[in-house]
């Protein structure tokens, strides 16, 4: 299944361009599945049906859903307490009923991911769309499966499963409790399912489609994310530029707005940011129902996206390095920061930070300098003669 992830600032009007993406695919005879993140209904009010926690048809082909995080989340904290019933009694601890639970911050991020990865793993669809939240909750919500997935490595690493039978006798040699089996089954299981999200987020079939009205606020908040989108190796099929002005917009305070658009829009042309550039024009009202939105004329989606790539360049024989080559538009010198630690590489860069695995192949390097040049940042890595298996061996 391809997924299009539909992301720009707050007020850019992006939950309008996704749904508008999602019909015209589906219009073109695409199994299409919404998947919308807003509590409220800006969905159904865009497309002019009601949309909630279960999927319905919008249109031929087309099919909404805006799940519910807060019933979700009473879901599973339910099974939660169900599979660690015996250690809640133990500690003499009293169940949460169904009715009395709220949703913890985070807790409605995390159900929409599982709700991402449920939808782009269904086979009722071909392509699926998610109306992604603003971008300033967007971009930390693409790395948090990878992060947890680190943070439970860390804590409870998988290896140590394999000496379930040795933890009665190793608690009583140090003398401490040694973690229940249930902790560990939880946190594989967990483990799974944040792999599954990640595979939806990292598969080669997802791209992004941003979209920003065309002025200073949505450059900036362009330029970040597409910063933020590159570190998590995350391609940008397109830009759609919302709510252009018309050439012929009258004189008075809206030429002034149709002036500071043309300039932006001149300046995104000319620093090919972006795959492609793409015009949504501004029909003087907010787009209801499907003839405004199939008036906007969105792009088709691309069949095929270029996926992005971090390859490693052997430079073994001309100057004995191996270069790792990494994407990051935008990015300023000053502002980058890299940290090798063991086998993991820390990379900071303006307001984002990812820690990233080697290659295999640069885990028995050591780092030999680092280089920003054109947008992308080449890190050179000479061979550990301890390490590196030597020439014609």
């Amino acid at each position: 299944m391809r997924t299009i992830l539909i992301m720009g600032p707050g007020g850019s009007g992006r939950t309008t361009v996704a749904a508008a993406t999602a019909r015209r695919a589906a219009a073109g005879g695409t199994r299409t599945l919404l998947l919308g993140a807003d509590r409220t209904d800006t969905l159904g009010t865009a497309l002019g049906t009601g949309t909630g926690p279960a999927p319905a048809e919008a249109a031929p082909l087309l099919t909404v859903w805006r799940p519910d995080a807060a019933d979700r989340f009473r879901q599973d904290l339910t099974a939660f307490q169900t599979r660690a019933a015996s250690v809640l009694d133990l500690l003499g601890a009293a169940r949460l009923d169904a009715e009395e639970v709220t949703p913890l911050p985070g807790a409605e991020e995390l159900s929409f991911l599982r709700a991402l990865r449920d939808a782009a793993l269904s086979e009722r669809y071909d392509l699926l769309v998610v109306d992604m939240p603003p971008l300033p909750q967007a971009l930390p919500l693409l790395g948090l499966p990878e992060e947890l997935r680190r943070y439970l490595r860390r804590l409870l690493p998988p290896e140590r499963q394999a000496a379930r039978a040795l933890r009665p006798v190793l608690g009583r040699l140090a003398g401490v409790p040694m973690p229940a089996e249930w902790l560990y089954e939880t946190a594989a299981r967990w483990d799974l399912e944040l792999a599954a999200v990640e595979a939806v987020l990292t598969d080669r079939h997802t791209v992004v489609r941003l979209v920003a009205e065309p002025g200073p606020a949505g450059d900036d908040a362009l330029r970040t994310a597409t910063l933020g989108l590159a570190l998590r190796g995350l391609g940008v099929e397109s830009l759609t530029a919302n709510r252009v002005l018309p050439d012929t917009a009258p004189d008075g305070w809206l030429a002034g707005v149709l002036a500071q658009q043309r300039k932006t829009l001149a300046e995104w042309r000319d620093t090919g940011r972006t795959h492609e550039l793409h015009q949504v024009p501004h029909l003087g009202r907010d787009p209801r129902g499907g003839d405004d939105l199939d008036a906007l004329a969105v792009p088709a989606v691309n069949p095929a996206p270029a996926p992005v790539e971090w390859p490693v360049a052997d430079r073994l024989a001309e100057d004995g390095v191996l270069v790792w080559h990494i994407p990051l538009p935008g990015a300023i010198r000053d502002e980058l920061d890299l940290v090798r630690r063991g086998d993991e590489l820390v990379i900071g860069v303006g307001p984002f930070r990812r820690i990233v695995p080697l290659p295999s192949a640069l885990r028995r390097c050591t780092v030999a300098g680092a280089g920003l040049r054109e947008g992308e940042l080449r890190i050179r890595f000479a061979p550990d003669p301890g390490l590196w298996p030597a020439a014609g061996r």
